[in-house]
């Protein structure tokens, strides 16, 4: 063979090894489906915008591209490093949370003193999304040091401790829907981590008194000291009552429920088209391009694109658990059960309060729901999940 016919097979050969080592370095379903969720919000966006000024195709793009940048920062590095930093992560999560709570700084919206504005682009921002991923790294840091096994009750409640820390700073705002993403996310780390289940159950226990607690004795501080004075304000009271009893505030949280079921009936099978939705363009249904987006989607595209959106939402949940079982750490394995679980309840809570089988709250929809914050915070957390499945094998190695 000739030295050049050699050197042509030696190229060659460089090509293909050198794909396959990138094609190793990506998981294809959860990248795919990714990819498929992210082009249809944006299109969800997109039909929204026409018949709803607030919902801006262009502002949804800025969440998306700075995510995306963000991104592919953190997949080029190796998260493992992040587990020591448990105590970083903790002062972030105070800061990125109080911050709403500064004077010329946070923004009130919908009762929510949750944004701040950013100056120069004057452009609102929610740090309680980013809040999120830094509450999973944090408790998926200090849970990986028990490897698997947290034996004593002291440890647990220490844990527990540092998890009240962001759910409590978000409930000042406050922000009920975000709170129980942080609680759940946060709970479902320690579980897994290795809690024993006595201790989980009680804890359960004593959080359902406290709830029944606050519900039968919120009320009477309301009557008596006024709504300031209430841990739950009126609205979401109204939610909770609207749960048990859609027929009891009509003109309310009743109506945009009955509204939502209206529109996700009304589909039927391939749905009405883009921008034909004549709920939320009719402007029937409140918050269409938010809270509802799933009776949006459900109108526009039917039961079609509702099941092809469960299957995208199916695959990402289930390439992300792989990871998990394939991460080479308990750290890199608690990150990505963390973001699975807050990924599953935002998509269970949303989809559901939209039928009428959750209660009302202002959780978005994952990479479906209008809102720039919420987007770069989604794309940020997936690049989480890809940097562990790409660095999977070193990690084992190591170890």
């Amino acid at each position: 063979m000739s030295s050049a016919g050699f050197e042509s097979h030696s190229t060659g050969s460089n090509f293909l090894q050198n794909h396959a080592s990138l094609f190793s370095k990506i998981n294809f379903p959860f990248t795919l489906s990714l990819i498929g969720l992210i082009a249809f919000g944006l299109l969800v966006v997109y039909s929204a915008s026409l018949t709803i000024s607030d919902a801006s195709l262009v502002k949804q793009l800025l969440g998306l591209t700075i995510g995306i940048i963000l991104a592919i920062i953190i997949f080029n590095f190796d998260v493992n490093r992040l587990s020591s930093m448990t105590k970083m992560l903790l002062i972030l999560n105070v800061v990125l949370l109080l911050s709403p709570l500064i004077p010329g700084l946070g923004v009130n919206a919908k009762g929510i003193n949750g944004w701040i504005e950013i100056p120069i682009i004057h452009q609102r921002f929610q740090p309680a999304e980013l809040a999120k991923i830094a509450t999973i790294l944090m408790m998926a840091g200090l849970v990986s040091q028990y490897n698997g096994k947290i034996e004593k009750l002291s440890d647990y409640l220490k844990l527990c401790g540092f998890l009240s820390v962001p759910f409590i700073l978000i409930l000042l705002q406050p922000d009920l829907g975000t709170g129980l993403i942080l609680l759940v996310v946060g709970a479902s780390i320690i579980i897994m981590g290795g809690a024993q289940k006595k201790w989980v159950l009680t804890t359960i226990a004593v959080l359902v008194g406290l709830v029944a607690l606050v519900l039968i004795t919120d009320p009477i501080i309301d009557a008596t000291l006024g709504d300031k004075h209430s841990l739950l304000k009126d609205y979401q009271m109204s939610r909770l009552l609207v749960f048990v009893d859609p027929s009891i505030d009509p003109s309310g949280d009743g109506y945009n429920l009955q509204q939502s079921k209206i529109a996700v009936g009304s589909g039927g099978i391939f749905g009405k088209g883009i921008g034909n939705a004549s709920q939320a363009g009719g402007g029937f249904l409140p918050e269409a391009h938010t809270d509802f987006v799933f009776a949006l989607l459900a109108e526009e595209f039917g039961f079609v694109g509702v099941l092809l959106l469960l299957v995208l939402y199916l695959v990402l949940l289930l390439s992300t658990l792989y990871v998990a079982l394939s991460a080479g750490s308990m750290f890199a394995s608690l990150v990505c059960v963390g973001v699975a679980v807050m990924w599953g309840f935002q998509i269970l809570q949303n989809i559901g309060m939209c039928v009428g089988i959750m209660p009302i709250t202002g959780i978005p929809l994952p990479f479906i729901s209008y809102g720039p914050s919420s987007m770069l915070t989604q794309v940020f957390a997936s690049s989480f999940v890809a940097s562990i499945y790409r660095y999977r094998a070193k990690v084992s190695k190591a170890s």
